[in-house]
């Protein structure tokens, strides 16, 4: 299946959602990743400001703000740069996405942990983004661990076809399999 079907595949079973299986979703999800080294250790996390038909972030940033130091990224031409998460300081940005405000950028080299959005990853850690590119210029540049978070069927069985410039994600956390290590080839 090419990234496009894949895409319109998802598309359609988010649809099918209801508000209890969003929630609960997100709390199984986010709950796993609290439960793990990587995100315990982590002082500095960049996490995605999620849009309606994503895993909501917005509770999991509401309850570690205060713990965590978070970074939001926005976008800057073809590529994202990073900086502090404040819920009273962002704004509608590009896409319609929620971004930080401010010129206080970071060093993506900076960041411990980034939580990675997709429309889909398979065992491999590959994953199909909305096709801009914007996270696989970011995570050429970072090293930090990556966890890429889904709903169980946005996790694929059969391997994602990656290009040259995909980057992987270190880890897949779905809401009902758990932590998936990404498989080596």
């Amino acid at each position: 299946m090419n990234k496009d079907d894949i895409r319109a595949q998802v598309r359609a079973r988010k649809a099918m959602l209801d508000n209890d299986e969003r929630i609960g979703a997100a709390k199984r999800v986010f709950d796993t990743l609290c439960s793990m080294a990587a995100f315990t250790l982590a002082e500095k996390v960049l996490v995605y400001h999620s849009l309606p038909d994503e895993l909501s972030t917005h509770e999991f940033l509401g309850e570690w703000e205060a713990r965590k130091q978070f970074f939001l990224p926005r976008v800057n031409g073809l590529d994202l740069e990073i900086l502090p998460y404040s819920r009273t300081h962002t704004h509608l940005g590009a896409f319609r996405i929620e971004e930080p405000d401010g010129d206080d950028t970071t060093d993506i080299a900076n960041i411990d942990l980034i939580i990675v959005p997709a429309v889909a990853y398979d065992r491999f850690g590959n994953r199909v983004g909305r096709g801009k590119g914007y996270y696989d210029r970011l995570l050429a540049r970072a090293k930090a661990i990556t966890i890429g978070v889904c709903y169980d069927f946005q996790l694929l069985d059969d391997e994602i076809d990656a290009d040259e410039h995909d980057i992987p994600v270190d880890f897949v956390i779905a809401d009902k399999h758990g932590i998936i290590r990404r498989r080596r080839k």
